[in-house]
């Protein structure tokens, strides 16, 4: 049975794909078969005629499956805004068990399915429908992208008590700093450590302006992948 967990953040453009992007190298290295989902993905450009997003880029290239872009990206929009909302102004519907239906077709090709969500955790995928529904349907456990900077602590601590509110299980969290020389950044990282319910499966340091190949190359180098292992199993 194919292992998963669901990849969150406290905010857009905390580091959600570097660290998810970080985890399916790690795992593929350790030779297990591994794909990354990004069930929906908004802000994409055409590429040969065919709507491609950056991220979703990346987790199809990470990942050790050799997935298609469609099975990584089932459902992508155009312009980058909140999913519901170009999910609206495109006329697409965003259905539950189609994004379902992409996850169980990656799982029966690997031993480990990383799915990224898009923004943060509560982010509207339609009039009813939001990512803790997607995971509720899948059942896996969440990792945080905590974005370190001023008001981390506040964002993380909601987002933590968000999931457990939703029924879902907060199994690891990542630290990525998101700028240099942040003030009091371990006390910070010890803030959180003694208050979230959950492991630290690694801290990215700040990377600067590095490209993404070199900035996966060293998140990587700081996940334990023991612990990761012990979420993804749970």
């Amino acid at each position: 049975m194919s292992m998963g967990v669901f990849v969150t953040g406290t905010d857009t453009s905390v580091g959600k794909t570097l660290a998810a992007c970080a985890l399916l190298r790690a795992m593929s290295g350790t030779g297990m078969a591994v794909s990354g989902y990004k069930p929906v993905a908004a802000g994409a450009v055409r590429v040969d005629g065919h709507l491609r997003n950056d991220d979703a880029v990346w987790l199809q290239r990470c990942s050790s499956t050799r997935p298609e872009y469609d099975e990584v990206n089932p459902v992508v929009l155009e312009a980058a805004i909140a999913p519901h909302i170009a999910a609206r102004d495109a006329a697409v519907k965003l259905d539950l068990d189609r994004l379902v239906a992409g996850h169980r077709r990656l799982a029966e090709m690997s031993d480990l399915v990383i799915t990224e969500g898009a923004g943060g955790w509560l982010v509207p995928l339609g009039e009813r429908l939001q990512f803790p529904d997607l995971v509720a349907a899948l059942g896996v456990p969440v990792i945080l992208v905590v974005g370190m900077r001023l008001g981390c602590l506040n964002h993380a601590l909601l987002t933590a008590e968000s999931i457990a509110r939703h029924g879902a299980r907060l199994g690891g969290w990542i630290a990525n700093t998101l700028e240099p020389g942040m003030t009091a950044l371990a006390e910070n990282l010890a803030t959180l450590e003694s208050r979230l319910d959950a492991p630290l499966i690694g801290s990215i340091p700040w990377l600067g302006n590095e490209s993404m190949d070199e900035r996966i190359k060293r998140a990587r180098s700081v996940m334990n992948l023991d612990l990761f292992l012990q979420v993804s199993r749970n």
